[in-house]
Parts: C-alpha cells; structure tokens; sequence
C-alpha cells in the first residue's frame, strides 16, 4: 500500500499558477498520476508520469500543465500555469496498480489516493 499526501492547492486568478505536490511513502508504484473532479463530474485523469520519465497529460491541460517526479524524494508534482476557471476542482494524487504497465489516464488503474487538495480559479 502507498500513502500520498498532497499539497500546494489554492486560490488563484485566471492566468495564474500553481505548483501542486504529492509525496508517497510505502512500496513506490511504476506509475503516478494526477486526477481532477470538480463539483458534479467525473474524476478527471490530468496526467501521468512512469518512473522512467515518461509523461502523459490530458488534451484539455496540455500545453498548460506538466507532471514530474523525483524519484529520490518519492514526490510529484504538477506544475499548472495559464489557469482557467474551468481548472476549478479539487486535485488528486494516485498510485498505479503494480502490474499498470502504460501511461493512463483511467481512474481504474490507480488503487492508492490521496485526500486530495483544492484548486480554485476566479475569472
């Protein structure tokens, strides 16, 4: 099991950033992601990132957002510039199944979740 804690949320005008983080303790998982679900929707995959380095974001971020890790320090992160209201939503990091062998973006490859942390954007 892995415990991920994440932080950085906040308040923020359109056109601002954020840098959002999530630090994982316990077995480490090939796969980490960043989720979204704003009041009354689905969560939302934003982006992915495997232990090689490879990445993956969503079409409605890119360009925007950009998903990292240190594997060192077990932490993601997301780095989300040019916010939009529509951003507004509170943010979740997730660990992969073990056997995830792919860059996803579906809810249902991830087992572990943290409590997430709030992002909003005022227009």
């Amino acid at each position: 099991q892995v415990q991920l804690v994440e932080s950085g949320g906040g308040s923020v005008q359109a056109g601002g950033s954020l840098r959002l983080s999530c630090v994982a303790s316990g077995k480490s998982r090939n796969y980490m992601g960043w989720f979204r679900q704003a009041p009354g929707k689905k969560r939302e995959g934003v982006a992915t990132s495997g232990r090689d380095g490879t990445t993956r974001v969503a079409d409605s971020v890119k360009g925007r957002f950009t998903i990292s890790r240190d594997n060192a320090k077990n932490t993601l992160y997301l780095r989300m510039n040019n916010l939009k209201p529509e951003d507004t939503a509170m943010y979740y990091c997730a660990a992969g199944v073990w056997w995830l062998d792919r860059l996803s973006l579906f809810s249902f490859d991830y087992s572990d979740w943290g409590q997430g942390t709030q992002v909003t954007v005022s227009s």
